[in-house]
């Protein structure tokens, strides 16, 4: 496998005393709701407001001196990038981020905000990665991707280490899907800890490569970025690293609409008091629409961010 635990292990050491410790909340009401008993591992704490400091912080601090010194690309949708930008800042690298034009405000902000250059693209007429690929030959940049690369998935697991390190006997444990870094590297940490767990991807419906992809056994790609709420998930198909680690460790992979999202977010923020992007919400919102059996189960749940666009959400509710 291209991570392993022993991966994590180290990861973790290097973001000791850098990333936060998130803590792991609880609802009675969730828990009423859906007949388990659920813990959530608030990555929206995190710095940067998700779980990708973590990866990308990994990745940068292994760096060579020399590409230190040049610089480092990536492309995202926001919370990598802005990820990027605060290990770039917090290590003296410059961060060049491709982002979509379309990107919520609060993270196009972020990331300028933290120090690195913005580099905005049509997400219907332009291929990120292509783009990418192209100004970091051009600039002599390392590319740091936001999920398929080794240091950056195993930094990510590092959540899940925490999350059974701290909750003993779950019995589920389910995770929103993007490109699959967070599922992946989690997914090590946790059958580890906790061989007989039941594990669960989560992603929009309007982009399910990931379901696609476990379900055909290859690496299924989408034709365009999908159309979600869940900008975060906006990806088109899952990595080379990451896809082997999900159909290894992975039960199913399972899919909410934009409005059970809505739902979930919305749960958040008037019945547990915090925010919680939509993407960050869909593990949340599988086991509050029913999409697995939960009933009497120990269930850990990963809130992925909380870079919520407020305005639009409120005009969605």
């Amino acid at each position: 496998m291209p991570v392993t635990f022993q991966d994590i292990v180290s990861a973790a050491a290097r973001l000791e005393g850098v990333a936060s410790h998130t803590p792991v909340l609880t609802s009675r009401t969730f828990d009423a709701m859906t007949g388990c008993t659920a813990f959530f591992k608030a990555e929206n704490y995190q710095r940067a407001g998700a779980f990708k400091f973590r990866g990308a912080y990994n990745a940068f601090v292994q760096l060579t001196d020399e590409q230190k010194k040049n610089g480092v690309l990536t492309f995202s949708s926001g919370n990598h990038g802005a990820a990027c930008a605060l290990a770039g800042r917090l290590l003296g690298v410059p961060v060049v981020v491709v982002m979509n034009h379309d990107a919520p405000q609060l993270k196009k902000d972020a990331v300028a905000g933290y120090g690195a250059e913005v580099v905005l693209y049509d997400r219907e007429e332009q291929v990120r990665e292509e783009l990418g690929n192209k100004i970091a030959a051009e600039r002599g940049l390392t590319l740091v991707p936001p999920y398929d690369h080794a240091h950056v998935v195993a930094g990510q697991g590092t959540a899940g280490k925490e999350l059974f390190e701290s909750v003993s006997g779950l019995d589920v444990f389910v995770c929103g899907v993007g490109g699959g870094g967070v599922l992946s590297g989690c997914s090590v940490a946790a059958k580890h800890y906790r061989p007989e767990v039941a594990i669960y991807g989560v992603e929009p419906e309007a982009g399910n490569d990931g379901q696609q992809s476990f379900r055909a056994g290859e690496i299924v790609k989408l034709d365009r970025s999908p159309d979600t709420i869940a900008d975060g998930a906006r990806t088109t198909s899952l990595g080379l690293i990451t896809f082997p680690l999900i159909q290894k460790n992975v039960m199913n992979m399972l899919t909410v609409s934009d409005d059970e999202l809505l739902v979930a977010t919305r749960f958040f923020f008037e019945r547990m008091k915090t925010v919680v992007e939509p993407t960050g919400a869909l593990g949340a919102a599988a086991v509050m629409s029913g999409k697995m059996d939960v009933k009497g189960k120990r269930v850990g749940i990963v809130i992925t961010g909380g870079n919520a666009d407020m305005a639009d959400l409120v005009g969605r509710w």
